[in-house]
């Protein structure tokens, strides 16, 4: 397929939220790629993907550099540059992984560490790209504060405490919770993003975050059924 097939355009004004006590930047732009179709058919052709290895709540296929669906990567990057830029003042990126994602797991399922919210990387120049390319059953992305110590960023210095909290919290926690709510008594939501088909997300990985996993959004593990996503790990600089 080429570039052409799937085509980035200048994109709507983009939204910028300042969240939490340390006033981090969470960008939302709609529109990079104008047409999302020729992208599920990509992802489509790699299905099915295998189970996620980390905390995932699904399957994660990642993206080589030399297969077809690399054009995705190439035209959202592209696209997305001049808000990375703009957002965060870096002069260049490099992308550390690129993949389509799907959540499927049942929410009886979850682990106890897939029931709260989470965080990629402690590193502040460890930067997320999520690129809704369907969004059945609405939801979106959320973005937290763990009540118990304040924390809303995980770094170095804080890591161990947030990860004690967060495992005494998960013992108290019902086995039947399910996904993570709005109105979780544990954590405050700082700002919920809705699930738009063709909405990008851009923020540190480092950001207390989850998926908002609607009981009507279909864990299906089909592409062109289930919720797809694009997600990219940035590295700045």
């Amino acid at each position: 397929m080429s570039l052409r097939a799937v085509r980035a355009f200048h994109a709507v004004k983009p939204e910028l939220h300042r969240i939490g006590a340390g006033q981090r930047l969470v960008v939302v732009v709609d529109g990079l790629i104008d047409d999302l179709q020729p992208v599920v058919g990509l992802a489509a052709a790699l299905a099915p993907f295998p189970v996620a290895t980390n905390d995932y709540p699904g399957v994660r296929r990642v993206i080589a550099a030399h297969e077809p669906a690399n054009v995705y990567v190439a035209a959202l990057m592209n696209a997305a540059a001049p808000f990375i830029a703009g957002a965060f003042d870096c002069d260049a990126f490099r992308v550390i992984e690129a993949s389509f994602s799907m959540v499927t797991r049942a929410p009886a399922a979850l682990s106890p560490q897939q029931r709260a919210p989470h965080f990629d990387s402690t590193d502040p120049q460890f930067i997320a790209v999520l690129h809704y390319l369907s969004a059945p059953g609405g939801g979106g992305t959320a973005f937290f504060r763990q009540l118990a110590t304040g924390i809303e960023q995980v770094s170095d210095g804080n890591v161990d405490l947030f990860v004690r909290t967060a495992t005494k919290l998960a013992r108290a926690q019902r086995l039947d919770a399910g996904y993570v709510r709005p109105d979780d008594p544990h954590y405050e939501m700082l700002l919920a993003v809705p699930a738009v088909a063709g909405r990008t997300l851009i923020y540190q990985g480092s950001l207390l975050h989850s998926g908002l996993i609607p009981p009507s959004a279909p864990l299906s593990a089909d592409p062109r059924i289930g919720r797809l996503t694009g997600n990219f790990f940035l590295k700045l600089g």
